[in-house]
């Protein structure tokens, strides 16, 4: 089973939108490999447009000539990643991920590109051209590259066989997929087909659809179809997105598991927007940030990291490399909120969790609020539990009927409770 845990890795979006190049993916890799790779971290993605030779920001550029191959494929632009020229693809890129131990993902829009429309380039494997599969009326909203495939034309499924069967040979491990999970019902069809199509190419790879909000009554569609579905837009630094995210995950948690887990968008962290300014740093205070952690890993978020890693403190590395968090992330089940209850000055939330175990539970009390206070949750199990805090990995007392933790404005409290006796 292709991701029986929720996916860890980097995206190369938050820090360089659509203009990342080989040497900055490399780094990161290196870096992923000699610092995180022993904690899970794995996946190294590839962000949006490396096939076109001219991107260098967050913006999009409207029409801009992409390199595509002769069977209406886009392929990497080789002035930004140099080791695919000579038509060899990501697959040296790749190899050289794969290398070091990790595994290698690239972002793709959906549909077929307009240029190859424009040129009535031929599909691999029919006798079909890019124009006699192109849904006309079906153009992303704020990245018109493409065009959509309609599903029910001739050459349509030949299309999305030729692309997986593509990045088959290049080594892929990872495909995340835009402009589809949020624009159902108009373009299923086509993401059934894609599916099918990524699940027939003989390699195994995580299927991740963007952007949000997932639709909550597709959720059964996309466990389905996909490993992971985005619950939200893009996220960015902001508190009240972070806020806005509790009610995200206590609609949709309940759907996390083997293989599909939703997917609460990458993590702010560190440097991010360099690509602006090098200086910039992500505006998340430190409470903030283990917020964002640990709800991630109660409710099993895949974790993306979104911020130049070879820039990252101390305090950033600790987010990461939290085992007995990352414990929660991959070893617990159920996860569900225990309330919320508003205050003078926001709100308190709690969350619990069990281990596979059977003999561990994970309790997780949020300050939404302005001012630091005491929160208490009563216990849905009735039974004295050593508690230990997992953020600061020291044992806090016994427990016996309901748990209480003093918690900074905008932070977090997670206490792993063991049984006594």
């Amino acid at each position: 089973m292709v991701a029986k845990t929720p996916p860890m890795g980097w995206n190369s979006w938050d820090c360089y939108g659509a203009s990342v190049n080989e040497a900055t993916v490399r780094a990161n890799a290196e870096f992923m490999a000699k610092n995180l790779k022993e904690y899970g971290w794995e996946y190294i993605v590839v962000d949006i447009q490396w096939y076109e030779p001219t991107a260098n920001s967050h913006e999009y550029h409207p029409f801009a000539d992409l390199c595509v191959d002769e069977y209406s494929r886009v392929i990497p632009a080789e002035n930004r990643f140099p080791s695919s020229a000579g038509g060899k693809g990501f697959a040296p890129l790749a190899e050289y991920v794969h290398s070091l131990g990790l595994k290698f993902g690239i972002h793709i829009m959906r549909g077929i590109p307009r240029q190859a429309v424009r040129d009535n380039l031929p599909i691999k494997g029919c006798d079909k051209t890019a124009r006699d599969i192109a849904r006309f009326n079906s153009i992303c909203s704020w990245n018109p590259d493409m065009y959509g495939v309609d599903a029910a034309k001739d050459g349509a499924r030949a299309y999305y066989d030729s692309i997986f069967e593509l990045y088959a040979g290049w080594g892929v491990d990872f495909i995340k997929v835009d402009d589809i999970c949020r624009e159902l019902p108009h373009v299923e069809a086509e993401l059934i087909m894609l599916s099918d199509a990524l699940h027939s190419c003989g390699r195994d790879m995580v299927l991740s659809l963007s952007p949000g909000p997932a639709l909550p009554e597709k959720a059964e569609l996309y466990k389905e179809i996909s490993n992971m579905w985005r619950i939200t837009d893009d996220f960015w630094d902001k508190w009240e997105l972070l806020h806005d995210m509790f009610s995200r995950a206590q609609t949709l948690c309940i759907h996390a598991g083997a293989g599909h887990f939703p997917d609460c968008d990458m993590l702010p962290i560190g440097n991010i927007l360099q690509d602006y300014d090098k200086a910039n740093t992500t505006k998340f205070t430190k409470d903030e940030q283990v917020t964002m952690m640990t709800l991630w890993s109660v409710m099993r978020s895949p974790l993306i990291i979104g911020g130049e890693m070879t820039r990252f403190d101390e305090f950033t590395m600790s987010l990461l490399t939290n085992r007995e968090l990352l414990e929660v992330l991959n070893n617990t089940h159920s996860a569900h909120p225990l309330f919320r209850r508003k205050t003078e000055d926001g709100e308190e939330i709690a969350w619990f969790t069990s281990h596979v175990n059977g003999e561990s539970y994970y309790i997780a009390l949020f300050n939404a609020g302005e001012t630091e206070r005491d929160i208490s949750a009563a216990l849905p199990i009735e039974r004295e539990f050593a508690a230990y805090d997992v953020w600061s990995g020291k044992t806090a007392g016994t427990v016996n009927g309901t748990a209480t933790a003093r918690v900074k404005p905008h932070g977090a409290k997670l206490l792993k409770l063991t049984a006594v006796n």
